[in-house]
């Protein structure tokens, strides 16, 4: 668990892993619940403003994946996730991520991501979370890696917003799309397009890992004491995703 010191406001990282779902065909459902109420109150004292838990979901057509058991599961830990964080007064990035990995097509993944979004809108609505007080944690709707389908940016935009615009309640202000497995490249270019076709209220940008830092590592190793020139390499894909997240 860290606490980001960047200058910003800080947040918190609060599930503690994903597990082996119970009598499940190597589906996972993410824990950390017990405890977390006196956990949130500690990282409040800290600085702590927002909150991240994930939760993920496996696309396998061969083996009918994923079952609703794992959505169901996956998507009442982040309703009661969100309703403590909420409770504590923080705000719960809220993130159901339908992994890249697989041989599915850009349909199939729209399919899932649809039953998740619902689910997952059903379970914080169980749980009495104010909507207008959270941040989406998507994937971008994709072909999946092993298929050997090419992503088509105008196609990702398309039904990443679609299925965006159909599956999310209206009251949520922002949208922070994960980059899921993509290339840094690939990522900002998707999130430029979607963001020039963005015609809703909602705010679309990024929360990448990878997609940020997977230069600036790469050069960083190869000379781990050239600071200034690692930074520099990272303040441009930086500056290349906040431009398209104003699709510039």
């Amino acid at each position: 668990e860290l606490i980001s010191n960047s200058g910003a406001v800080p947040g918190i990282k609060v599930d503690t892993g994903v597990k082996k779902l119970a009598l499940s065909n190597g589906e996972t459902v993410t824990e950390g619940l017990d405890g977390l109420s006196d956990r949130l109150k500690k990282y409040y004292d800290l600085g702590a403003r927002f909150t991240k838990w994930r939760g993920v979901f496996k696309i396998s057509i061969k083996n009918n994946l994923p079952t609703i058991e794992s959505i169901k599961a996956n998507a009442h830990a982040l309703g009661r996730y969100a309703a403590l964080v909420q409770e504590a007064n923080m705000v719960p990035i809220v993130e159901p991520e339908v992994l890249m990995d697989g041989e599915h097509d850009i349909k199939t993944c729209y399919q899932v991501t649809r039953i998740v979004l619902e689910e997952t809108f059903y379970q914080l609505s169980n749980s009495n979370v104010k909507l207008d007080g959270i941040i989406l944690k998507p994937n971008m709707i994709l072909n999946g890696a092993e298929s050997g389908i090419k992503n088509e940016t105008s196609q990702v935009s398309e039904m990443t917003l679609d299925c965006l615009n159909k599956n999310v309640p209206k009251d949520v202000p922002g949208i922070a799309f994960l980059s899921g497995g993509q290339t840094e490249f690939e990522a900002t270019k998707n999130l430029n397009e979607i963001n020039k076709m963005n015609d809703s209220n909602f705010i679309m940008t990024f929360s990448y890992g990878r997609a940020l830092q997977q230069s600036a590592l790469k050069y960083w190793s190869k000379d781990i004491k050239d600071i200034s020139g690692t930074q520099k390499v990272f303040n441009h894909r930086a500056n290349m995703c906040t431009l398209a997240a104003q699709g510039k």
